[in-house]
């Protein structure tokens, strides 16, 4: 079981270019203390300018952006190394959803928040804080926790592009939808997704589909091609039409 589903542990509003950067210093074959003195050095001048303590927000930040692409945990070290070989060979526009994916596996909140996200998106065209941090203190108690942990992801999500402010505070509408066509980025996506579920399993309509990708458009055609070659999924074939995909353990 994964034991990650049911923990926050994301409390800072994250950039995509930081994780990029981050990226980039982990493929350019840095150690851990390099990594994180030049990841200081990146945010000494945007967060907690001035700030000494300990744990002050610069470094959760850095905590979080190198757990994302450093200090996984371990049944994520092969997602992560794959994750960092697309990287390198995608164009730029592509490497968002390698991000997204990872921070959502590593961070399985992200993801729950996005679900909600892109269920209201789905249902009304829009997507409300309030509503959205209601659902999740529904499922992860009544703390003010939650409902700030879910405000830095939100915040994530609009400085990502994937979601857009409207003309009312705290209400957003669909930012970026981009098509995922290269089949390894599907295949590596769907995994991470899986990641994210403590069954680890779900039927590939309902991936393709999830409200968790609501930024992505995952052609069901590119997916079947795809997780033929995958080495850590297994495709269990339950009726003419449906699919339950499965990461090996």
């Amino acid at each position: 079981m994964n034991l990650r589903t049911n923990q926050i542990g994301f409390s800072q509003r994250v950039r995509l270019e930081w994780l990029e950067q981050t990226a980039g210093l982990v493929l350019a074959g840095n150690d851990r203390s390099t990594i994180f003195a030049a990841l200081e050095d990146l945010l000494k001048d945007k967060v907690s300018i001035g700030g000494k303590a300990m744990r002050g927000n610069r470094e959760k930040i850095i905590t979080i952006l190198m757990k994302v692409w450093l200090n996984v945990p371990r049944e994520l070290e092969a997602l992560r190394r794959e994750g960092l070989e697309l990287i390198q060979r995608l164009p730029r526009n592509d490497r968002l959803a390698v991000h997204w994916g990872m921070i959502m596996a590593v961070y399985p909140f992200w993801a729950a928040v996005a679900a909600c996200a892109g269920r209201f998106l789905k249902l009304q065209g829009s997507a409300a804080a309030a509503h959205i941090q209601r659902r999740l203190r529904e499922h992860y108690g009544e703390r003010e926790t939650v409902s700030r942990a879910a405000r830095r992801v939100l915040r994530s999500i609009v400085d990502w592009g994937a979601l857009k402010e409207t003309g009312t505070k705290g209400v957003y509408r669909q930012g970026l939808s981009l098509a995922v066509n290269d089949p390894g980025l599907v295949s590596w996506l769907i995994e991470a997704f899986l990641h994210t579920l403590s069954s680890g399993r779900a039927p590939l309509q309902a991936v393709l589909e999830s409200p968790a990708l609501f930024p992505f458009r995952l052609p069901p055609a590119v997916a079947d091609g795809a997780l033929a070659a995958s080495f850590r999924l297994e495709v269990l074939r339950l009726g003419l039409n449906e699919d339950l995909i499965i990461l090996r353990n």
